[in-house]
């Protein structure tokens, strides 16, 4: 049985099919929600018409939607209009698939699972230990255990995953820089930071070369293309200067500060997830479109450092690692279910 799977974001769309052929590309879902059939159509036109459909989300937090069950209620429409006459099913954190009738009147079970379905497919990798699964994206970052590759979060809806540290609301490249830290160091002071979001975390990791620029990449905080030069102007903005006024040397050390922030940050959080398992994790899997920024956390960190480490982009190649969520679901369903 041959099928796509899709991954309903905010602010990205999200494909892979149980092949390994895999596709992303930004969607402002709040802005043009009335678009998203569209987007799905474009995004699909490349891959052969699928027996079935596997959908998992976290879309349906984005503010143009009443609530969570009016955002299910139109992203599932809007696919089931993409896709059709494919049938359609949705991952649930109850670690199975539901059908779209079902998700609609359980609409809390579906909501926000797509780290659930890559933690279930990625866990069989460690199938008879304790582990741990670190994904960092554009936007969160997940901390997931694992035991005897199964997800055992203590988490099952955002706010629960937020109190439990299993998730973090920051990432490798939308996450403002105010949200990261107050304060900076400017000529041998704190200064603060405005309030605005002159410049994102995808800057600090093009100015500290941890990120490769690409000048064709105009999805960012001004517009302007993802270039270490831009990233040093965005970067002079957040410090209410522009380059003649700060150095670029002082925008480098601005970012090398607010990066170690957001790993302390991270840090914080494994260590509130690490805490409530019976033991450290023998293996350690580290994914995402940043996970650049999960390897230095697990290298930099005591308990972690010392555990096996499996770079799931080293597995598969960047666009599967890129669309993990979409890959895992379209697998999950291609072994479970038989339409």
């Amino acid at each position: 049985m041959y099928v796509i799977g899709l991954d309903i974001g905010g602010a990205n769309l999200k494909s892979a099919d149980s092949d390994g052929v895999a596709k992303a590309v930004p969607f402002e879902l709040w802005k043009t929600p009335e678009l998203l059939s569209q987007a799905l159509q474009e995004l699909l036109a490349s891959y052969p018409r699928p027996d079935l459909v596997a959908v998992t989300m976290t879309g349906e937090l984005a503010d143009c939607f009443q609530t969570k069950a009016a955002g299910v209620e139109q992203i599932l429409a809007a696919t089931e209009q993409a896709v059709a006459p494919a049938p359609v099913v949705v991952w649930q954190t109850g670690a199975e698939f539901l059908t779209t009738d079902l998700s609609r009147e359980f609409p809390f079970l579906v909501a926000a699972a797509n780290w659930h379905a890559q933690a279930t497919w990625l866990g069989r990798m460690i199938p008879d230990q304790w582990g741990l699964l670190i994904d960092i994206g554009s936007t969160t970052t997940d901390i997931i255990p694992l035991e005897n590759g199964f997800p055992v979060p203590e988490g099952l809806t955002d706010v629960e995953r937020l109190l439990s540290g299993e998730l973090v609301y920051t990432g490798g490249r939308r996450t403002p820089l105010a949200m990261i830290g107050q304060r900076v160091p400017v000529r041998g002071q704190q200064c603060p930071l405005a309030a605005e979001c002159f410049a994102t975390s995808l800057d600090l990791y093009l100015l500290l070369g941890d990120r490769a620029e690409d000048p064709g990449d105009c999805d960012t905080a001004n517009g302007k293309p993802a270039t270490s030069a831009d990233a040093y102007d965005r970067l002079a903005r957040s410090v209410c200067c522009d380059t003649t006024e700060l150095s670029r040397a002082e925008a480098v050390a601005m970012a090398a500060s607010l990066a170690e922030q957001q790993q302390i940050q991270i840090r914080e959080a494994v260590d509130q997830v690490l805490g409530r398992m019976s033991e450290p994790p023998a293996t350690v899997l580290i994914s995402g479109s940043a996970v650049f920024l999960a390897a230095k956390i697990v290298q930099s960190h005591p308990v972690l450092s010392r555990s096996a480490v499996t770079n799931v982009a080293e597995i598969f190649d960047g666009s599967i690692a890129d669309s993990a969520c979409a890959f895992a679901v379209a697998r999950l369903a291609a072994e479970r279910l038989r339409f």
